[in-house]
């Protein structure tokens, strides 16, 4: 107690206040992330994190803002302690804001530990390959860009499409196959507005699935603050729950624009020289120090499993957002807005989207032994019927040949019964696959040129039936 009252040094040299941030002078042994208690004259007390130190100044953002900052009277105390989160098996089923306090209505959480919110990295060489694959009971997911337990996959979509709607219902769908493991989700959210958050919350509600769901949720008119550690509250939960409970967790993270937006403003309150479009130079790296704490590690049972989602600015994939997050993550989900028009959900585009761990999740003894082939077949085979599309709106379709129309048709089927489910739909990847093989059915045998003739006799609909 006495080394802790020794870290704490109190100023009330705060010589300048710029948007979120505050510069205090004089400091002595001020560290990065360090959090700093704020009184302000009226008695109020707020929190702050150390940002930045030169010589013997501390640029400090406060989480609550600073309005009614006074330079000559606010009292800035120095704690010595970084932001740390209790933490505790029962945080799961409940629901936190993005600082780490309940909200739920439920009783306070009686730490068995607490965390250092940043985490440490894991060190490469104790890591281990990615392999098991989790169901999500999305077929577009499950068959054709799989997701693997300690990868980290995003789902970029755009404005106004339904991206929160397949967030819940990967949250409440996704499983573990063939082993009785505990596997858990954790959501974080991040500058979603109260109809976003009471979306989620009833849906997890109805569903049952709030369960297994522990969820930090901050909102659009919260602090942009809160919004860069919210995140880290998420993932600090997760590794507790994944290296000290052996548990499966799967972090979704919801909207990774609006963290990127809150870094850009707080860049610009700090005068540094910014990046492309505005964002500081250094947000890949930021980026990075969230998406890589995914992952499988030697001798642990547990593992992290991540899926970040983003809205891309005028749906550009080449934005700075989705093109530095597609540098560190290992593939995407693109949601397609031609589809959206459709009317088919999840509007997952299929062609542009990636899994680059895909191959070592499935196959033999984790999926099915077809799914490898079947997956190659069903991307050529939809590409075609989409190149076919294009032709068809320039020479028409009386031009084409019997062969291009069935590929044609193929590619029309295979939106329609294929990547459009229900929301509350949860496939099997036996039937994923199964439909793939009746869609696969409708084109000429001789057609199937990446399946191998011994796959095909034993899991072509006709030969099934024979």
């Amino acid at each position: 107690m006495i080394g802790k009252e020794l870290k704490i040094r109190e100023y009330t040299s705060v010589t300048e206040v710029a948007g979120p941030l505050i510069v205090v002078e004089g400091v002595k042994g001020a560290g990065y992330a360090e959090i700093v208690e704020i009184e302000i004259p009226d008695g109020e007390n707020r929190r702050g994190q150390v940002l930045e130190t030169y010589e013997d100044k501390a640029v400090v953002q406060v989480f609550e803002g600073t309005r009614g900052i006074d330079t000559s009277k606010t009292k800035v105390r120095f704690t010595g302690e970084r932001v740390r989160l209790p933490v505790s098996i029962e945080m799961i089923g409940r629901i936190f804001d993005g600082s780490g306090s309940p909200i739920d209505k439920g009783p306070k959480i009686i730490p068995e530990d607490e965390r250092d919110i940043y985490g440490a990295p894991i060190n490469p060489k104790s890591r281990d390959y990615p392999r098991e694959f989790i169901q999500t009971g999305v077929s577009s997911i499950d068959g054709m860009n799989t997701l693997v337990r300690g990868q980290k996959l995003p789902i970029m979509s755009g404005a106004g499409m339904p991206h929160n709607e397949l967030a819940a219902q990967i949250a409440r769908q996704a499983k573990v196959l063939g082993k009785e493991e505990e596997f858990s989700v954790v959501f974080a959210a991040m500058g979603i507005t109260f109809e976003e958050a009471a979306f989620f919350i009833k849906d997890f509600e109805r569903t049952g699935a709030l369960e297994r769901v522990t969820a930090f949720i901050n909102l659009a008119d919260d602090p942009a603050i809160e919004r860069l550690i919210t995140p880290r509250m998420a993932l600090t939960a997760a590794e507790y729950f994944a290296y000290e409970h052996d548990m499966h967790v799967l972090v979704i993270t919801t909207d990774l624009t609006n963290y990127c937006e809150a870094l850009r403003e707080i860049s610009a309150a700090r005068s540094e020289v910014p990046g492309r479009r505005g964002y500081p130079g250094y947000m890949y790296t930021d980026l990075a120090t969230i998406y890589e704490r995914a992952g499988r590690v030697h001798g642990r049972k547990g593992s992290i499993t991540q899926m970040p989602i983003l809205t891309m600015p005028d749906d550009d994939i080449t934005h700075p957002i989705p093109d530095l997050t597609g540098y560190i993550t290992e593939g995407q989900f693109v949601l397609s807005r031609e589809l959206q028009r459709k009317g088919i959900y999840p509007p997952v585009d299929v062609l542009p989207s990636l899994s680059r761990l895909m191959r070592g999740g499935i196959g033999k003894g984790r999926t099915r032994e077809d799914h490898r082939e079947w997956s190659d077949q069903l991307y050529s085979a939809y590409a075609e019927g989409r190149e076919l599309r294009d032709l068809v709106a320039v020479v028409g379709e009386e031009a084409l040949t019997e062969k291009d129309k069935k590929y044609l048709e193929f590619a029309d089927r295979f939106e329609r019964e294929f990547i459009a489910q229900s929301r509350d739909e949860d496939r099997s990847i036996e039937t994923t696959l199964d439909i793939g093989w009746d869609l696969l059915s409708t084109l000429p045998e001789k057609e199937l040129k990446r399946i191998k003739t011994e796959t095909i006799q034993k899991y072509h609909p006709k030969y099934k039936s024979a």
